[in-house]
């Protein structure tokens, strides 16, 4: 909050809030001056003019409560604006792991809901919490310098008054605290319901689902509910005790009137003033309710905000010259997932150089993608180092080392807006004509040409106007058109058949920009990695060959298994 708020316009909503209160301590006065000079003593003229200075202090008092709304909304939201940049750019900055820990469901709750309770607690802290000790203070003197012997009637009604705000914040502050994760599991269910409704449906699932998010639902309602409750009983209390405040005030100076001791406009001035300090003391008791909800969600986005990347840059750091041929080594790596006993990756050791395709194949979870993810330091390893051009990977800034790799991972995905927008995200400055030879490598120009739109064809959001194999041909080319150095296609081809298939590899291989690239494909297929100048082979993490095909298909044994599944006897032989 400190460092996300203007200060001096906090300072100026603040010096107008003591105005404002200074006019709200006026007004009883004057009107207890109306009473006892005026009208006890039918001096018209008196009256007019009391008005008169009555009407203008409650001008200045609109205008300066005004003002100090104005700077304490103002300040909210432009401290929530810049809370939700902070955490956006903190996220995305994260690596894979810290994005894990919190996940989807909780970042999107702790960017707009935990805000927004920030935001409006801060304008209750701006307005009423820097407003009630003034009022409470302010009022306090007044009532003591109008009649001190009715003062003792508050030694009564306060002590009452913090005894039920105590127990009522005592029984709904862990409460609201705990609907914050509430709203994490409501928002993950429904997530999940959403991104997965086709699973959902081919399942028949549909009525779990519903369940589910009911249950989710119904919690988070019942503990609203509850929590609301409780604070509720706050006004009824509040009146009670205001109600009775004001009999004892009443009963009390109706006595010293009789005894003429009091004046009736001293007696009307206390009763305001007295509203104005169980007001106060009322306002400054909701706003502590109402702080530790907003103090656990400043708790979960600091928790975020706080969060030390696993992947960071050296102090020093070096450059790799563009111009030379570019290489790849993996030199005895080891990487373990956090929190995990087995090492994932066990002594990688592979060196590729420019113009040639690393093909990567193995069974599932054999750690495929794992290998992939290190290349651009989406994951830190254990131990060994990755070198490019000879150049230990974690001494290059990971700007400067993300721009010299282009990655399209499993998942295909496409941002609404135009194939154009799309294309662009990879390169912001390539031309049509690159986009459309990306596109014709990508095997992508049949379904794009029949739409007269061409690169202005609409994508809906998450491509969802687009089949899977179209998708992932537009997310390869979007890879193909950032000027890179190495290009990783992670099982990017499993959606295409087999001749679209190898008419893109094809197309990577006969494309002259590629002779000077390294060309990296994660694959499930033998037909995908035949044709590779070398090819990976992957066992629960470790890499249990490395050669041709031929070579492979010769002397591996991991090898020939996986070509046994997925070939016939008699294809093999001819093959």
């Amino acid at each position: 909050m400190k460092s996300r708020l203007q200060w001096w316009a906090v300072a100026i909503g603040t010096i107008f809030l003591i105005v404002q209160v200074s006019t709200d301590l006026i007004l009883p006065n004057i009107t207890s001056d109306i009473i006892n000079k005026g009208v006890a003593k039918s001096d018209i003229s008196y009256i007019w003019n009391s008005g008169y200075k009555m009407l203008i202090v409650s001008l200045v008092g609109i205008v300066a409560a005004a003002v100090n709304v104005y700077f304490a909304s103002t300040q909210a939201q432009k401290m929530g604006n810049k809370i939700r940049n902070d955490l956006f750019e903190k996220v995305s900055f994260l690596s894979n792991y810290e994005f894990e820990k919190f996940g989807d469901a909780s970042l999107i709750t702790r960017t707009t809901n935990d805000v927004i309770q920030i935001q409006n607690v801060m304008v209750m802290v701006l307005r009423m919490m820097l407003m009630s000790p003034i009022m409470l203070v302010g009022a306090g003197f007044m009532a003591y310098n109008k009649q001190p012997e009715l003062t003792g009637v508050f030694l009564v009604s306060l002590p009452i008054l913090a005894v039920f705000v105590g127990i009522i914040m005592f029984f709904a502050v862990p409460l609201f605290k705990s609907l914050q994760k509430k709203i994490d599991r409501i928002n993950l269910v429904f997530r999940e319901g959403l991104t997965g409704v086709r699973v959902i449906r081919a399942f028949n699932q549909d009525q779990f689902e519903q369940d589910r998010f009911k249950d989710a639902n119904q919690d988070y309602t019942k503990t609203g509910i509850k929590v609301f409750t409780i604070v509720s009983f706050m006004f009824p209390i509040m009146t009670l005790i205001m109600s009775g405040t004001n009999m004892g005030i009443i009963w009390y100076g109706g006595k010293l009137i009789a005894n003429q001791t009091m004046q009736v406009g001293n007696l009307v001035a206390f009763m305001t003033y007295a509203m104005q300090i169980l007001m106060s003391f009322m306002m400054l008791s909701m706003v502590f309710v109402f702080i530790p909800r907003a103090s656990a969600s400043a708790a979960r986005i600091n928790e975020v905000l706080d969060t030390k990347n696993s992947v960071v840059d050296q102090e020093q750091l070096t450059e790799v010259d563009s111009n030379k041929p570019v290489s790849l080594d993996f030199n005895n790596v080891n990487f373990r997932y956090p929190g995990a006993e087995k090492l994932s990756l066990v002594d990688a050791d592979f060196h590729a150089k420019a113009g040639e395709t690393v093909a990567i194949i193995g069974g599932t979870g054999s750690g495929k993608s794992t290998l992939i993810s290190l290349i651009p330091r989406l994951f830190d390893p254990e131990s060994g180092t990755i070198d490019l051009d000879q150049t230990d990977i974690k001494t290059l800034s990971q700007f400067d080392l993300h721009s010299k790799v282009s990655l399209a991972q499993q998942k295909s995905v496409l941002f609404k807006g135009t194939i154009r927008d799309n294309m662009l995200y990879g390169n912001e400055s390539a031309t049509d004509d690159e986009i459309w030879h990306a596109l014709e490598i990508a095997q992508a120009l049949e379904f794009i040409s029949k739409d007269g739109e061409g690169l202005d064809t609409p994508v809906e959001q998450n491509g969802d106007n687009f089949s899977g194999g179209q998708k992932q041909r537009l997310t390869i080319a979007r890879t193909l058109v950032k000027n890179a150095q190495i290009y990783i296609f992670d099982d990017s081809f499993s959606a295409l058949d087999f001749k679209t298939d190898a008419e893109l590899r094809g197309a990577l291989k006969a494309d002259p920009e590629m002779k000077n690239r390294i060309v990296i494909i994660v694959a499930q297929r033998i037909a995908t990695v035949a044709d590779a100048d070398l090819i990976l082979v992957i066992d629960e993490g470790k890499l249990v060959g490395q050669g041709t095909h031929a070579e492979l298909k010769e002397n591996n044994k991991t090898y020939r298994e996986i070509i046994d599944s997925q070939i016939k006897k008699g294809d093999q032989e001819n093959g």
